[in-house]
């Protein structure tokens, strides 16, 4: 009897997930406007898998407040906050073949963004082609563009996605894509020209 009893308290608050050495705690949605309502409800959202839901976090990374972080092997991206705390989000990295690392930055943030994919992309894959914003777009609800040390744009984005089953496998041709819920949470948080560190 004890045992569903501490599962039905820990359901009821929703709020804490405590773990040897850990403490996740469940972050409150972003509010969103009715453009975003209506068409994030286009995208079917499965059930969350909890290895890849939003949580604050004890910070793993030692990075400066405002960095964020992407473990591609763990398929998390943290958002690091100030007092040794971040958030973490589940996310889609590039598969082996266009997988990247490196240290970037933030040089554009856009709400349902227009598509443009590059030349490279339409090469590999004749039928993809620009499209404008909205729940068919790959870009999902936000995007966060990515520059390298020379302020030369690195064609990686942060972005959402319309294909929300594929978060925590290594499928995207290189950017790393969030639940579009989290996208948005994400984009709320971050700072113009924020360092981005993908490992």
């Amino acid at each position: 009897m004890r045992r569903p009893r501490l599962a039905l308290a820990l359901a009821l608050t929703g709020a804490v997930l405590a773990l040897p050495g850990c403490m996740y705690r469940a972050t409150p949605d972003p509010e969103l406007s009715a453009k975003d309502k209506e068409w994030m409800a286009m995208v079917p959202e499965p059930e969350v898998d909890r290895r890849f839901a939003r949580y604050m976090i004890e910070d793993p990374t030692g990075e400066a407040p405002g960095t964020i972080v992407v473990e591609t092997k763990e398929r998390q991206l943290y958002y690091v906050l100030p007092d040794r705390k971040a958030i973490r989000y589940g996310v889609t990295v590039g598969d082996e073949a266009y997988g990247w690392n490196g240290t970037a930055r933030i040089f554009r943030k856009a709400a349902w963004p227009d598509w443009h994919p590059p030349a490279e992309m339409i090469k590999r894959w004749p039928h993809v082609h620009a499209m404008q914003g909205g729940p068919a777009n790959p870009l999902g609800a936000r995007a966060l563009y990515l520059a390298d040390g020379t302020g030369k744009d690195t064609l990686y984005r942060i972005h959402g996605t319309n294909e929300p089953e594929r978060i925590g496998q290594a499928a995207s041709s290189g950017c790393i894509r969030m639940r579009n819920i989290d996208v948005v949470d994400l984009y709320n948080r971050v700072g113009a020209d924020a360092t981005v560190i993908v490992r």
